[in-house]
This record gives structure tokens, sequence and C-alpha cells, in this order.
């Protein structure tokens, strides 16, 4: 049997690179998906690939950032599913500026997407995920161990030029999850953080001729590495090169599965022998 077998697991920003893979490796598992997107199509492309697999999936579209949408998600995984055993907090992107060129409006909404989503989504969970430990307990029944998987960086660790937003929002998910450890361990519920080094994805791939740009809500984030940067970068990683998406969705999977049922409160490094 697969080890996620009857679970039901949450996976924001899981349309596209990380976190659709992610979403169809817990699938392939056999855990229950929740999908989500900013945008329709990716979501249900995802959807797609994991029932074409021969796995359940269901799309929730949108914003993590809009409003209500962390209650709106846990909605979904319960209404379609019954209840919430894994969350993972992937969605996000970076909109890079040194400091004295950065506005408010990049700080705030780069704090929004990887650090307020996140509370919102499991404050939204706690009802949920409190109800069923009740009634299992009520039952006679074991309490399972349940998920959360909250995504940060490297840069989270130790900083990175260019990036105050995003290294001071991913260092507020690692007090987020330590905080959550330790209020949510009642529940039988492990709360870890993967933190990522250089990952291959749209958002680190310089399109031929440069120039890479993605569109939020809007506007338009430049993206990528200058491929010389990224071989400079990559020629510091002890293993010698960026990771996969795949590989990334392993190390969160790892904190996922049984064997990880005494762990919590931690930070799993996924850079291939580079930190910080």
């Amino acid at each position: 049997m697969a080890k996620l077998t009857g679970k039901v697991a949450l996976v924001s920003g899981s349309g596209r690179g990380i976190g659709r893979a992610i979403a169809v490796k817990l699938a392939a598992e056999g855990a229950r998906v929740v999908v989500n997107d900013l945008d329709a199509e990716p979501a249900k492309d995802t959807v797609g690939a994991i029932e074409s697999a021969g796995g359940q999936a269901v799309a929730c579209v949108g914003s993590v950032t809009g409003p209500g949408f962390g209650d709106r998600f846990v909605a979904t995984a319960v209404e379609r599913f019954g209840t919430v055993d894994v969350i993972v907090n992937n969605a996000g992107y970076t909109w890079d500026s040194v400091i004295q060129k950065m506005t408010d409006e990049q700080w705030q909404e780069i704090l929004d997407v990887h650090l307020k989503a996140p509370f919102q989504i499991l404050r939204a969970a706690q009802p949920v995920i409190s109800a069923a430990v009740k009634a299992d307990r009520a039952a006679g029944r074991p309490v399972p161990c349940r998920k959360v998987v909250n995504i940060s960086s490297i840069a989270g660790l130790g900083g990175n030029a260019g990036q105050s937003n995003y290294a001071a929002a991913k260092a507020g998910v690692t007090g987020l999850s330590k905080t959550l450890a330790k209020e949510w361990g009642r529940y039988n519920v492990t709360v870890n953080t993967v933190a990522f080094g250089l990952i291959r994805t749209r958002l680190t791939e310089t399109p031929a001729g440069g120039g890479g740009t993605i569109d939020v809500q809007g506007r338009e984030i430049k993206v990528g590495v200058n491929p010389d940067l990224l071989a400079t970068l990559e020629s510091g990683i002890p293993l010698g090169r960026s990771g996969t998406a795949e590989e990334a969705a392993g190390a969160v999977y790892l904190l996922c599965t049984p064997e990880s049922d005494y762990i919590s409160g931690q930070t799993l490094v996924c850079g291939g022998g580079f930190s910080s």
C-alpha cells in the first residue's frame, strides 16, 4: 500500500514547477490532493495529470492572498474529500530589489504571499483538525499523525542580496512553523519547514534572449538568473548542480511520510549540500 493512502493533502501553488511536482508525488503515494494555482489552466493540468495516473484531485483556483482564500481552500478539501491530513504551503514568487529601491508594495506583496497566506490557511484548518481529533478521541480511535510542511528558502536562513522582502518572509515562515509545532503537538500534528536552495524552475530559468517575466495579477515580474551567474552559483553547491522540481518534491514528501511522525519543529535544507 502507498504510504499516503487515505490522506487528503492541500498543496498551494501546485499548478506549476515545484508545487506541481509535490502534488503529483503525494498523489502517486495515495493522497487525494487539492490543487491550487493563481490561474485555472495550470491547476486543471495538474489535476488531469493526477487523475490520468489513477489518483484523485480537485482544483481550487485563485490567489492565496485573496480575501477568504484560506477558508475556501480548506472547505474544498472537506467538501470533496471529508477531511484535511496534509498541508503544504508552497505558493510564492520573488520580486527583487535592493532595499533603497524596494517599494512598500513590493515589500508587502511578498510578505503577504509567503507568510500571511500560510498563516491564514493554517488558521482556517485548525477547527477542522481539532474537530477530527476530538471525534477520534471520543470514539476511542487512534489519532492519526497529520502533517504541515511550510516551504522556506536558504534566503530565509542566511539572507540574499536584493531579497530583503523574500528573506524576511521566509525567515518568518520558520518562526510560524516552530510556533505551530508547539501549539499543534496536542493534535498529533507535525509542523516542519523545507528550505530550498537553488532549484531550476521558471523563476530561475532565463529564456533564450533573456528578459523573462511572469504575470502575477497584472504585474509583470522579472524572473530568471543570468546563465553565467547561474553557473557560478552551481559551482558553489557541493553536488555541483541545481536541483530539480522532483528532487524538491522528494524533500517535502519525506516530511509527509509515517517515518517522520516524531519529527516536528525542524527545518530541512534541500540544497545539494549548500545551506546559506
